[in-house]
């Protein structure tokens, strides 16, 4: 299964509630009661996101976290890749660790994998922070949360 951690999933919460409060400084504490996150994977987030150039910290009274760079600016992709290293659905697709399988020189499906790959990472870059603090229905320009615009399940078989 291709599948986020829990770790990630909460960082890009966390960044989605600085995109929907830009320009606005928050402490850990803050962001934990905001977001309900706990208290100590917020701290080690904001330490991470803070190393990794997304989040920029200042000391003081009106200090705090925020966004290092406009949230139209920061994609999903980035976000991923700064949490859990590089975009990769399969081993050797990642550029960290290349020759981690002893198939790799050999596959006949490592260049589907790539495309695949690729495309993974091209829909998650064209996703932004500020995207992604909108909510669904009017990024889509749908009038109820439970509709769709593309229907959800296959036609069954046979028919």
């Amino acid at each position: 299964m291709f599948r986020l951690t829990k770790l990630t999933d909460y960082g890009i919460v966390l960044l989605t509630h600085f995109a929907q409060h830009p320009g606005r400084a928050q402490n850990a504490r803050e962001l934990a009661l905001d977001t309900r996150l706990p208290l100590p994977t917020v701290g080690k987030l904001l330490k991470e996101l803070t190393n990794q150039g997304l989040l920029v910290s200042q000391r003081g009274i009106h200090g705090g976290y925020a966004l290092a760079r406009r949230p139209e600016q920061i994609s999903v992709a980035e976000v991923i890749a700064a949490l859990e290293g590089p975009i990769a659905i399969t081993e050797c697709n990642s550029t960290k660790d290349p020759g981690l399988c002893e198939h790799e020189g050999c596959c006949p499906v490592r260049a589907n994998w790539q495309v695949v790959n690729g495309a993974i990472r091209l829909a998650l870059e064209k996703i932004s922070l500020a995207e992604m603090a909108q909510p669904l229905p009017a990024r889509y320009g749908l009038s109820t949360p439970g509709s769709f615009p593309m229907p959800l399940t296959a036609a069954p078989r046979g028919v």
